[in-house]
């Protein structure tokens, strides 16, 4: 029983150093994000730590209630070539758990700007994302060359690039709004279901097998 105690006590130690030091990492960019991509710190091993497929931080099988913390340690994110997700500050790089995306996009708003469609995202941690050229979204399974697909909602999973090589999952809500905006557009000499943003089309599905879907 002591021995697990302690083991919470020096957890519970481990991850008050690592709040220190992402808050450090953030000091002073308030306006922006750390510098991840440019800091190559030494690998300080896994921690228990895992973003469940809702976008809900857990850690040691606790979801963090704090939302404030959430945040901060989102700043401090970065998937490496690897594939693999850490939580990165100028003197440590740990691992942590991503179910699916470290991300949920959880609202959208459709507007114009230059007579241009553009559709904003709001992530479950606050970043807001204009998708286009920079931000592109991606319909993985669907569309040319992906055999038959169906407009269904455990399907259709569209992601959000939102910085370096870390995505958003639209959420099912977001996605039914996006697909309302749907059009179909000729993609590579085929026609395609495509939604438009910033000057950019991207394609959801073949639009021959959105009609047979919606039979």
């Amino acid at each position: 029983m002591a021995a697990e105690e302690m083991k919470h006590m020096a957890d519970a130690a481990g991850l008050a150093a690592l709040i220190s030091r992402a808050s450090e990492a953030k000091s002073g960019k308030k306006r922006g994000l750390p510098p991840v991509e440019k800091w190559n710190p030494p690998f300080c091993g896994d921690i228990d730590m895992e973003i469940r497929a809702d976008g809900t931080w857990f850690y040691m099988g606790t979801p963090i209630g704090r939302q404030p913390l959430v945040q901060l340690f989102s700043t401090v994110l970065r998937k490496d070539e690897d594939g693999k997700t850490y939580l990165v500050t100028p003197v440590e790089k740990v691992g942590i758990r991503v179910v699916d995306a470290p991300f949920v996009a959880v609202e959208m708003n459709a507007s114009e700007k230059d007579g241009q469609k553009v559709l904003t995202f709001r992530t479950n941690v606050g970043d807001v994302i204009e998708a286009g050229k920079d931000h592109p979204l991606r319909f993985p399974g669907h569309g040319p060359g992906n055999g038959p697909a169906h407009l269904k909602d455990h399907e259709l999973k569209p992601y959000l690039h939102v910085r370096g090589r870390l995505e958003a999952l639209v959420s099912r809500a977001v996605m039914y709004e996006m697909v309302e905006l749907g059009e179909v557009a000729e993609v590579a000499g085929r026609d395609m279901f495509v939604v438009r943003s910033g000057g950019e089309i991207f394609p959801i599905m073949p639009a021959d097998e959105l009609e047979a879907a919606s039979r």
